[in-house]
C-alpha cells in the first residue's frame, strides 16, 4: 500500500473515488484506504511530499482510460510506449501526488 499525505482528506477521497474510480475500503476520521484492482492507496491529512512514492494503476486500455480521465478534468500526460512491453502515462492528484497509469502490451 502506498500512503499519500493530502491537505483536505474529504476532497482527496472524492477525487480518488469519483474521478479515478477507486473503491473506499476503510474510512476513518484521520485516514482512508482505497483500492482499484491491485492498487491500494492510503490517504492521511498532512503536507504532500512531491518526491514521494508513485502509485501504479494497471489498466486494460490506457488510451481509453486517459481520455475518460481527461473528460473528468484530470490532467493526464502523454502515453509513452516502452519497447513494446508497457504503455504508461503520468498524472497527479489535486495535492501534487504522482500516479502512473500502466498497460501491459506484451
Amino acid at each position: 500500500m502506498i500512503w499519500y499525505r493530502v491537505r483536505d482528506l474529504d476532497a482527496a477521497r472524492a477525487f480518488y473515488a469519483g474521478k479515478l474510480a477507486f473503491k473506499v475500503d476503510e474510512l476513518h476520521e484521520d485516514w482512508v484506504r482505497l483500492s482499484r484492482g491491485k492498487t491500494v492507496i492510503g490517504l492521511t491529512q498532512g503536507e504532500p511530499d512531491p518526491e514521494g512514492q508513485v502509485a501504479h494503476i494497471d489498466v486494460d486500455d490506457i488510451r481509453s482510460e486517459a481520455e475518460r480521465l481527461r473528460e473528468r478534468g484530470v490532467e493526464v500526460g502523454i502515453v509513452l510506449e516502452l519497447h513494446d512491453t508497457m504503455r504508461i502515462a503520468e498524472m497527479f492528484d489535486p495535492d501534487g501526488n504522482r500516479l502512473e497509469l500502466g498497460e501491459d502490451v506484451r
